[in-house]
């Protein structure tokens, strides 16, 4: 029931009830009186009135004076069950859940979240303790993932300061080695030098996806969206990556299933570099001595499917649920040389979010894995004169 209606019915039972009582109890008592003075004193109604002035009061009758003392105790008995009545029916309708409200917000605003507010009725006062409930679970929701947020930011200063202070390390230790004379052939210190210049890029490579991390973790991306025809751009693709990839030693397979005229809609610049994120992730677990990675592209009606598989480590089964979450490393060991700073695949999951896509993951221990990620295709609307 609405409390408007509830108000409306308590106005009628406050006001309207106690008047038709009280006419009720007027009209027997007239009545009661013109019947007990025919019957004591024989009289009609039409001489009641010269008879009243005869006798002077009605209390004089005490026939008359013990009824009207019991219909008004009737009277006041029943305007204080309906008091009471009301009284209960507003506490329970209405001062009631206003005080677990209270209670509600109050507790809310010591930051105690750990209720539940549960309404009792249908009505305003329901909606609002439902309002309230939802205020609550929200903020609740919030205090969790700012811990969360807090939590994830102490492990990602902790990774990236232990991910460079191993090469720094490194370096200083090449460099000193460099000044201290032991790089004392050309042969040792062109191997000293190329060191140091890799530990510095791998420097460099943590610091630029600790930024861009920060940008996109914040929506800061200029996404530069545009349609990209499949088949030129994987084809320069897997051109760039077999040579970088043959540098390394690595054996590298490219197969396009995809028409000429199938395109996309895609940043250019944010696909390469999920690519390069999956093919990077995939070198730092290879364990094989003839390392392998497959670049596959394939049409799946609506959209474009890339496959990337690699002959690595693989992963294991209980890891490769949350392989695509912010921080999560499956080298519980830390080395640097394969932990990374576990962002490099959340990277990869928001730019393919960003782009209307979905990307997992399937993998044997021991055998390898592969990367999946799907793009909608680019439907050219024709246009008719």
């Amino acid at each position: 029931m609405k409390l408007k209606t509830r108000l409306i019915i308590s106005f009628v039972i406050i006001t309207i009830l106690p008047a038709v009582l009280a006419g009720f109890v007027v009209w027997g008592v007239a009545n009661y009186h013109i019947n007990a003075i025919e019957q004591t004193y024989g009289i009609s109604g039409e001489e009641y009135r010269e008879f009243k002035q005869s006798l002077g009061t009605l209390n004089e009758m005490p026939e008359v004076h013990e009824f009207l003392v019991t219909m008004m105790g009737g009277v006041i008995l029943i305007l204080a069950l309906t008091a009471m009545t009301m009284i209960l029916w507003i506490y329970r309708s209405l001062l009631r859940p206003i005080e677990k409200m209270e209670i509600a917000v109050k507790s809310i605003t010591e930051g105690e979240l750990d209720f539940e507010l549960r309404p009792e009725k249908n009505d305003e006062i329901g909606q609002l303790c439902k309002d309230i409930e939802t205020m609550r679970r929200r903020l609740k929701d919030n205090a969790e993932e700012k811990l969360k947020n807090d939590k994830d930011n102490k492990e990602l200063i902790s990774n990236i300061s232990h991910d460079l202070k191993t090469p720094i390390t490194a370096i200083k230790g090449y460099v000193e080695g460099i000044m201290d004379g032991v790089a004392d052939t050309p042969e040792k210190m062109d191997r000293y030098i190329r060191t140091i210049y890799n530990k510095a890029n791998e420097m460099n490579t943590l610091i630029n996806e600790l930024t861009f991390y920060t940008k996109i973790d914040t929506n800061r991306i200029p996404y530069n969206f545009a349609p990209v025809r499949v088949n030129d751009y994987f084809n320069d693709c897997a051109e760039n990556l077999s040579s970088d990839l043959q540098n390394q030693g690595v054996e590298f397979g490219y197969f396009n299933y995809v028409s000429d005229d199938v395109k996309v809609i895609a940043d250019a610049e944010q696909l390469m570099r999920v690519i390069n994120n999956i093919i990077s992730n995939s070198l730092k677990y290879m364990d094989k001595q003839q390392p392998r990675i497959n670049l596959r592209v394939k049409d799946v009606g609506d959209f474009i499917q890339v496959e990337l598989e690699d002959n690595g480590k693989g992963i294991d089964a209980k890891d490769l649920p949350y392989i695509f979450d912010r921080f999560y490393r499956t080298d519980a060991s830390r080395n640097s040389s394969k932990g990374g700073s576990g962002i490099g695949l959340s990277i990869v999951k928001k730019i393919i979010e960003e782009h209307g896509g979905k990307i997992w993951a399937t993998s044997r221990p021991g055998t390898g894995t592969v990367m999946y990620f799907v793009i909608r295709k680019y439907q050219e609307v024709p246009i008719y004169e």
